[in-house]
């Protein structure tokens, strides 16, 4: 029977294995733009990473849900798939697409943990197992394979052949989508005297808050006036560099903190002209796109997944070593925007209407391709 005939709607089992914000945003999106399918979701809290990145197996190992029979699998980058499928026979006889949001091998050393082998050898593992593997930004699929050929290169013996080829020729690209309705269209005018600018991450190390901070101290020595709004996920700890932000920028700020409304959120992204971003690491850059799309112009470093998307013009010289000589060349980028201002460049092939037809094109290929007899 073809699995999309009117009398059956496949049946798809979805994981997450660590429910954080932008996981639940995807899946949740994913669920209410494919009502062709039939879905069963299962979801963990976002917390104790290591436990949950190496655990969920056990977790959900006596889930009723598990024991059912579905047409397709599909699962998150945290969700150790390997195991789920030697614990549960029938899911191993099952359909499966891996979705990485992120890999585990491209996250910069944050200095505060030990290392270890084990998340990225789940993120292997799990890409082994999967049918299909799904990357939100290419820059995300490049760092994944190249990393992880370069860490089985240390491996002193027993590796198979081709390993990673095999990865990749299963492998494709297909972004965490953004809603049509921020699509505004707006074209008001870039306030270059006093522009309002825009940093939107979460509160961590990894989006270089410290190199925010010398970016905007640069603008102020330069007597270029702003206003500012730092939004975003914030934690029990988080870096010093914010509160030097507030102190020393204080009067500038319009927006701080958690945003619990996304109703004001998203008018601040519609009010906001410039969207600034840091960042070290950044596998898709949803909250980039995000404010893209609602009209803003994007001050972004010419690295990671940013290159898919922002514009040559709007990007500045990455330094990764040197933040003083980084945040020099973001103020000066954005003096240099704020005489002439781009047209908006909203990323259209983002778009959840132009990516649901990508979604469905997917799960059908592998229901169709892979039907479990």
């Amino acid at each position: 029977m073809p699995p999309h005939s009117p009398h059956h709607r496949p049946r798809i089992l979805l994981l997450s294995a660590y429910d954080a914000g932008s996981h639940q945003r995807w899946r949740q999106q994913l669920v209410a733009s494919q009502p062709e399918f039939n879905w069963e979701v299962l979801a963990l809290p976002p917390r104790f990473f290591r436990w949950r990145i190496r655990g969920n197996a056990l977790t959900w190992l006596q889930e009723p849900a598990l024991k059912a029979s579905y047409d397709l699998l599909i699962v998150t980058s945290m969700v150790d798939l390997a195991s789920l499928k030697g614990f549960h026979p029938r899911l191993a006889r099952t359909p499966s697409i891996l979705y990485m949001h992120e890999n585990q091998f491209a996250y910069p050393d944050s200095g505060r943990q030990h290392s270890s082998a084990e998340p990225k050898m789940v993120n292997l593992y799990s890409a082994i197992a999967a049918d299909q593997v799904l990357f939100n930004s290419a820059w995300n699929r490049d760092s994944f394979l190249g990393e992880a050929y370069r860490f089985l290169d240390k491996m002193p013996d027993g590796l198979p052949d081709g390993l990673i080829n095999r990865i990749r020729e299963k492998s494709r690209v297909v972004p965490v989508p953004i809603d049509d309705r921020l699509f505004t269209g707006r074209r008001h005018t870039v306030n270059a005297q006093c522009p309002h600018l825009l940093w939107n991450h979460r509160w961590e190390y990894d989006k270089a808050p410290d190199r925010l901070l010398l970016m905007l101290d640069a603008l102020a020595a330069a007597g270029q006036d702003f206003r500012l709004s730092v939004v975003g996920e914030q934690f029990r700890n988080q870096p010093e560099a914010f509160d030097l932000i507030h102190q020393r920028h204080r009067e500038r700020i319009v927006n701080w903190g958690y945003l619990q409304s996304r109703a004001d959120y998203d008018r601040l992204l519609a009010e906001a002209d410039v969207a600034i971003t840091t960042a070290l690491h950044d596998f898709q850059g949803l909250s980039v796109l995000e404010a893209m799309a609602s009209g803003c112009m994007a001050l972004a470093p010419d690295r990671l997944a940013y290159r898919e998307y922002v514009p040559d013009a709007q990007r500045y010289a990455s330094h990764p070593d040197d933040p003083v000589a980084e945040a020099d060349a973001a103020a000066g980028l954005l003096h240099q925007l704020l005489q002439q201002t781009p047209e908006p460049c909203p990323p259209q092939a983002w778009r959840l209407s132009k990516l649901q037809k990508k979604y469905y094109k997917v799960i059908s290929e592998t229901l169709g391709q892979l039907t479990v007899s």
